[in-house]
């Protein structure tokens, strides 16, 4: 089985970042399939482009733009992509990084498709902190990759706790965030007091109701400004309710504004 180490990919590299213990890439994928092998560093795979199928010892996912899959250090997958321009950032993570911030690996074991929106929001930050070229990009990459490894160990720790509903509200608000739902209607749905939902839905998932459907909607418009689409169609497509809407939760999540962001997908 092939071992693939420090910043390698199959595909060309557009773009490779070095930090201390961290090595992030921007690749486009060329092979339509690449065997089982594993990387001797854990690492993050955020799809910014394209589609693509990878397996693992557990599962199989069908990846588009916007997924985010952790690979655990030495977990075997393969991968397999339809002929489309296919483009993935890496974020890769040294044993001695993870022990310099005390991070303990078992926390994190195997390989798991992520979409917590919140989590994905954080790497759309740490990719355009690569891009902006700041003078103080490394210290931001590590507290926005500190941040998600904290609020990753904490939902798997609590995982197997969760009431029946947190994945029953959770499906629905991804298969329907651009719709206008109702507080009322989706505690008839779930079978729960509307108090009693208003109340634990922070527990679960560390904001309120309106702020996660956001995370949601800004989520689906990164994948959407690969497009040619205008703000205008993008903002009405992820339910915003006008493009100054769009734009104002964009920049309050990302720090930019959703044509910066566009422009820094365009620059490998």
């Amino acid at each position: 089985m092939n071992t693939l180490h420090n910043g390698e990919y199959f595909g060309h590299t557009n773009d490779i970042v070095n930090l201390d213990g961290l090595i992030i890439t921007d690749t486009e994928y060329t092979h339509p399939y690449v065997d089982w092998h594993y990387h001797e560093n854990a690492y993050f795979t955020f799809l910014l482009q394209g589609n693509m199928i990878e397996g693992n010892k557990k599962e199989i996912y069908e990846c588009s733009a916007g997924t985010l899959l952790y690979h655990h250090w030495e977990d075997p997958h393969y991968n397999s992509k339809p002929d489309v321009f296919t483009r993935g950032f890496h974020i890769e993570i040294t044993q001695n990084w993870l022990e310099r911030f005390d991070i303990q690996k078992n926390k994190v074991e195997g390989s798991f498709n992520i979409k917590n929106p919140a989590f994905k929001l954080l790497v759309h930050q740490i990719f355009k902190e690569t891009k902006t070229n700041s003078t103080s990009f490394e210290m931001a990459v590590s507290q926005l990759l500190l941040h998600l490894f904290s609020q990753l160990t904490h939902e798997k720790e609590s995982k197997d706790r969760k009431p029946l509903w947190v994945g029953q509200i959770n499906e629905i608000l991804h298969e329907n965030f651009a719709e206008t739902l109702n507080l009322a209607e989706l505690s008839k749905t779930l079978n729960i007091h509307p108090v009693h939902l208003s109340r634990d839905f922070h527990k679960y998932f560390h904001c309120n109701l309106g702020e996660y459907l956001r995370k949601l909607k800004i989520n689906k418009s990164m994948e959407l400004l690969n497009s040619p689409s205008s703000l205008t169609d993008i903002a009405l497509e992820c339910g915003f309710a006008d493009q100054s809407h769009f734009i104002r939760c964009f920049k309050e999540n990302i720090g930019i504004t959703p044509l910066k962001y566009r422009n820094l997908l365009k620059t490998c």
